[in-house]
């Protein structure tokens, strides 16, 4: 059974009935290994073809569906047709024509790409896998169709008519129709990266860029097709299959995803701000707990143009900004000022004084770090008329409080998304040894605590396969050693291996670790953006040439390719949770997408732990 892209239930009420019954046989009468995407934009013009099918060994079907009847008609040519409409007489594309110019348009934009086209003999340049197009006639019968000169201008073997996309008929013969539509055929299957390379042109929005570039994918088509493949990478990175359904299928209402690190999450909430941002009215707001992770996101949203229609706080700014909009005043700083500030927001929302549903969309990452009656306020900022709300959550990186998973029910703060929870596993971040290493570390404190469907599991990580090089366990005799070693290895792969400075990060425990760090990495004249108080979380430039130097705390939801973690030997704090740490120096560790150091100078329990985790051979999967 095929998958649609977006999900049948997501994008039904959207559809034609023609449509509709042409999406539901795709579904019934075609196997699971067809892709099939409904309504998306090609290309530079974004132009729309109905459907489009991808098979490993048929190729590449563009469609499209029309719901006339024969007295719809009035005439047709090659190139147009005037048409009967509620209207009146209208004058459109011949629907053959329609996904032919589409069709050709998407072939010119893959022919650019080599590793797509043959290299060598008489088909040098040509796409190494066969195309089609054609149009569904769900108002016309194949008798109708043959009783009339139609398939004068719409050729009879490139049209699917209304008798043969029934429930009852037999799926080869469903599926010859379709492949009667391709003038060849390939006697060498697609493999999965050539498919990728496919997905990677034809979708932007599923373009997954290395650590440093665009979060939320592949950004705007180049302006000079002549250098499109100057820009083409070597090596693509696309949402696989389930992160792109889920991204394109999550349609109204309440949604909570449920990921591991590294899973995809955020890309997700990218997209689906990208998405709605051309679709709603009102602002959408963004929230989420680290101030530097709302820095970055704010940056990214910015760059692309949306920053006008999509609001990106950390909650407690955001409290603040309520507060200052709405005249309402702001609680004496002291102790406990942002619980208090917290407080007064909510009662100036029951009070009237700053009004419920700001917001047509709602969207909050890290949602394992907020608290019920954070999620009760932010649930009443969503316009009821819309009703769009994403919760992102992994509770093996709650971080900030002692529970280890929700102790309350979503539908207790009012997220109604029983049934509406998805679960990513894989983890594409970081590399299988480091996957491995974090994790083997991690087993020692979390468990796995299946709750009931309104709670949410710890999610056991999966590992994509990526490898590198194993992380490296080393024990200095103080913090200052440690940092002059993190700044020679770090200058080392400036120099030799070109690895950028703002690809490299150095976390760490306690607040008084950073100051020393700092001015060891200062003394070693290497650059460095320590973000070490509030203002410079808040201004923090994800783009800035230097070291990132930042609390474990600080780091999370963030990645670099190359990640030192420094001062383990003073983990656990004392008196602290020990599970808590644990959480949080799992953190840090996946942070690293490609290289991972780890350094102490005292032999505490987790960093004797990690030494004998560095002694396991990596494994190819996280089992």
């Amino acid at each position: 059974m095929a998958d649609l892209i977006p999900s049948y239930s997501s994008c039904a009420r959207r559809m034609q009935s023609g449509e509709r019954r042409f999406a539901r046989r795709l579904g019934s009468h075609l196997e699971d290994d067809y892709l099939c995407w409904y309504e998306i934009p090609v290309g530079k013009q974004q132009r729309y073809s109905d459907f489009i099918i991808l098979h490993p060994g048929r190729g590449l079907l563009l469609l499209e569906v029309k719901d006339w009847k024969l007295d719809t008609i009035q005439s047709v040519d090659k190139v147009s047709a005037t048409i009967f409409t509620s209207n009146g007489l209208k004058t459109v594309s011949n629907p053959i024509e329609q996904v032919r110019q589409c069709s050709y348009q998407l072939v010119n934009q893959l022919q650019k790409d080599p590793q797509l086209c043959h290299q060598s003999g008489k088909y040098k340049g040509n796409l190494v896998f066969p195309y089609g197009f054609g149009v569904v006639l769900s108002g016309i019968t194949r008798k109708q169709f043959d009783s009339t000169n139609l398939g004068e201008v719409i050729p009879a073997h490139q049209t699917i008519c209304k008798d043969e996309m029934t429930e009852s008929v037999d799926p080869e013969a469903f599926q010859e129709r379709l492949w009667n539509m391709f003038n060849f055929q390939f006697s060498t299957p697609l493999s999965l990266p050539q498919i990728d390379r496919i997905r990677w042109h034809l979708f932007p929005e599923v373009r997954v860029n290395p650590p440093g570039g665009d979060l939320f994918g592949g950004g705007e088509a180049h302006e000079d097709e002549s250098d499109l493949e100057v820009v083409i990478p070597d090596i693509m990175r696309v949402m696989d299959k389930q992160q792109e359904l889920l991204a394109k299928s999550l349609g109204e209402g309440h949604r909570v995803i449920h990921g591991v690190a590294g899973s995809g999450k955020t890309l997700i909430l990218g997209y689906r701000c990208l998405h709605l941002a051309k679709l709603l009215n009102k602002p959408i707001l963004v929230l989420c707990y680290n101030i530097t992770l709302a820095a970055k996101l704010r940056e990214l949203i910015a760059d692309k143009g949306i920053g006008d229609k999509v609001n990106v706080y950390h909650f407690h700014d955001w409290c603040g900004e309520q507060l200052r909009a709405y005249h309402v005043d702001k609680p004496k700083a002291g102790n406990n000022y942002f619980d208090h500030l917290v407080e007064t927001v909510i009662g100036a929302v029951e009070q009237g004084k700053i009004p419920k549903g700001q917001y047509d969309a709602v969207m909050i990452d890290e949602g394992h770090d907020f608290e019920p009656d954070w999620l009760e306020l932010v649930v009443g900022m969503v316009d009821p008329d819309t009703d769009s709300l994403l919760l992102l959550y992994d509770d093996a990186q709650s971080i900030y409080n002692k529970k280890s998973q929700l102790d309350f029910s979503l539908s207790s703060v009012g997220i109604q998304a029983r049934g509406r929870t998805s679960v990513l596993k894989m983890n594409y971040r970081n590399t299988d040894e480091i996957l491995w290493f974090a994790y083997k570390f991690a087993t020692h404190y979390l468990k796995a605590d299946d709750k009931d469907e309104d709670h949410v599991p710890l999610v056991e990580p999966e590992s994509a396969g990526r490898h590198g090089p194993p992380p490296v366990v080393k024990l200095f005799d103080s913090l200052e050693q440690e940092a002059r070693y993190i700044a020679y290895l770090f200058r080392r792969l400036h120099e030799e291996k070109q690895v950028p400075w703002g690809d490299m990060c150095v976390s760490y425990r306690s607040n008084w670790m950073g100051e020393k760090l700092n001015a060891a990495l200062q003394a070693e004249n290497v650059p460095t953006q320590w973000l070490g108080t509030s203002k410079s979380k808040k201004q923090f430039k994800p783009s800035e040439q230097a070291i990132k130097l930042m609390t474990m705390h600080s780091s999370k939801g963030l990645e670099f390719p190359v990640v030192a973690v420094a001062g383990v030997g003073y983990m656990p704090v004392e008196s602290a949770d020990e599970a808590a740490e644990a959480k949080l120096l799992y953190v840090a560790l996946t942070r690293s997408t490609e290289k991972l150091l780890v350094t102490g100078h005292q032999e505490t329990r987790f960093l004797v732990e990690l030494q004998a985790v560095d002694q396991v051979p990596a494994r190819s999967s996280v089992t």
